[in-house]
């Protein structure tokens, strides 16, 4: 099969000829139609961090048709459409991952291929309303948004959302999930496009978080947030504590503006906030997540499609900070 392989010399992606997967007796073989990329990919490649003896084949998010399974598998048969569930092993605390826990992706071969040969108990039907397209958007920053609002963030509906950095994959389902919850949702953004395109998908408004003011710009116009989800951290996360509500929870996933700075501890017990911290989630949430998707005809945000030669221009355009939405990899037409 056709796959994209990770030269551990050139820290480039590569156009392959690798065997196909191996199907074990509780294993689903699904054909690939699309994968999609994710910041977590983009920063492996950027630190050099993974090292393995046999080739690595990246990609944590898929989906396509299942072309075989396993003499143990149930749930699925040949010609099914399915999405795969990035979040393996997680392990019996719901709260947080256990030892065993990896990402699909690294070191299990991923899906930036033409197959992948996977366990059927992360093997989900596909929801009928998303294209291929859609649903390879959806594993990694679905699953990591809808623990975010929902069980870490405790959203109730009614309550008041920030959601930072809109323009990337997870904050954008955040936005959606938020907005199907009648939330009260406003954004940040360093591109005032970006801000716009958000309003047209529910926000109620937004800042620039590049100017001077905008936390009082935010202040002024929502009079206060319940939950803020936020993937950037950095100098700005301070301000984050001011513009929360008392008893509000702020939910951290990311890293992209580097380490926090300057909290001031009395703003945090007197308001009495609950800072946490969050990534992906349960096979529970997962299945949550999908229903949700279901139940609401959401449509997860597509910036762009490459094919999968293309690999290296996708990650550029994301290196860039370009996209509003996900980069999606198509696979097989």
């Amino acid at each position: 099969m056709k796959a994209i392989v990770l030269n551990q010399q050139t820290n480039r992606l590569e156009y392959q000829e690798v065997p196909n997967p191996v199907v074990s007796k509780s294993d689903v073989l699904i054909r690939l139609k699309a994968a999609s990329l994710n910041h977590h990919e983009l920063w492996s490649l950027k630190e050099k961090n993974l090292q393995k003896d046999a080739p690595i084949i990246m990609g944590s998010d898929g989906a396509g048709v299942v072309e075989s399974v396993g003499s143990g598998v149930t749930r699925f048969s040949k010609g099914d459409e399915v999405i795969i569930n990035s979040s393996m092993n997680w392990g019996p605390n719901p709260r947080v991952q256990g030892a065993d826990y990896q990402i699909l992706g690294f070191p299990t071969d991923g899906t930036f291929a033409e197959y992948i040969s996977i366990p059927e108990e992360y093997v989900f039907t596909k929801p009928p309303h998303l294209s291929f397209e859609e649903a390879a958007a959806i594993p990694l920053a679905g699953l990591t948004a809808y623990r975010a609002l929902f069980s870490r963030g405790e959203f109730e509906p009614g309550q008041s959302v920030l959601i930072t950095g809109v323009g990337g994959g997870a904050a954008l389902m955040a936005l959606s999930f938020a907005v199907a919850a009648e939330a009260s949702v406003y954004v940040t953004s360093g591109d005032p496009s970006k801000i716009q395109k958000a309003v047209k998908l529910g926000a109620k408004g937004g800042a620039n978080y590049k100017e001077t003011y905008w936390p009082a710009q935010l202040q002024d116009l929502s009079g206060g947030f319940d939950v803020i989800i936020d993937s950037a951290g950095g100098p700005g996360f301070k301000y984050l504590t001011e513009l929360a509500n008392p008893g509000a929870r702020i939910v951290l996933f990311g890293r992209t503006a580097g380490n926090i700075e300057d909290l001031s501890p009395r703003v945090i017990f007197w308001k009495q906030l609950s800072i946490h911290g969050t990534s992906m989630g349960t096979s529970q949430e997962f299945e949550q997540m999908l229903k949700l998707f279901s139940d609401r005809k959401i449509h997860p945000v597509i910036d762009a499609v490459y094919p999968l030669k293309q690999i290296n221009e996708a990650f550029n355009r994301m290196d860039a900070s370009d996209q509003f939405g996900k980069i999606v990899i198509q696979i097989w037409a």
